[in-house]
């Protein structure tokens, strides 16, 4: 019996430093989050999940108003912090840091997550929901930095370069066998 979980990574969301949390998609986004939905619209899905950010929800509402299901928020599914969320650092800052976290799981810059401490907090969630739910689809909305990361805990070629390469907003599909993770495809094609 195969579980297939779909990784929707979020779509173009404007940074506001301060609003993590809070902060929506852009127009461009919102019409993004219209074709994640058409692209999963032969899934026969059975349960959406998501990080509680706003940009992660709002991703997969046109997926969970055409499939009539609820979306079950996780705060354990936020996005990885790499730097406190108080401090500022540049683009070229945070970049390396995110680059030494898949080499170094204990690395993260002050008031930072590691790699580790977000799997720790993220992967019991989605053995969870592997359990709950084996032979179903579950979609779940979520982030780069803690999508690659929760990827690099079943499969380490998911690391730096991988998240370098994802869409804002870009879907994996991945296959399990009870928790074993069989397969990984891309989803998501580019418009241009």
């Amino acid at each position: 019996m195969e579980t297939r979980l779909y990784m929707v990574r979020h779509a173009e969301s404007p940074f506001v430093f301060g609003e993590e949390k809070s902060r929506g998609l852009s127009e461009q986004g919102n019409k993004d989050a219209a074709r994640v939905a058409e692209t999963l619209r032969g899934v026969d899905v059975h349960y959406i999940a998501s990080s509680s950010y706003a940009r992660a929800v709002q991703t997969v509402e046109p997926l969970a108003r055409l499939k009539n299901l609820p979306i079950v928020t996780y705060d354990a599914l936020r996005e990885r912090p790499i730097k406190g969320l108080d401090r500022k650092a540049s683009w070229e800052t945070l970049v390396a840091a995110i680059e030494k976290s898949f080499d170094d799981v204990d690395y993260a810059l002050e008031g930072g997550e590691t790699t580790r401490e977000a799997q720790r907090r993220a992967i019991p969630v989605i053995e969870q929901l592997l359990a709950d739910y084996a032979g179903k689809h579950i979609v779940i909305g979520t982030h780069g930095n803690i999508m690659t990361a929760m990827m690099h805990y079943y499969d380490r070629r998911y690391g730096f370069g991988f998240w370098k390469r994802t869409t804002k907003p870009d879907i994996y599909e991945m296959a399990f066998k009870g928790s074993e993770l069989t397969g990984i495809r891309r989803l998501w094609s580019d418009p241009s």
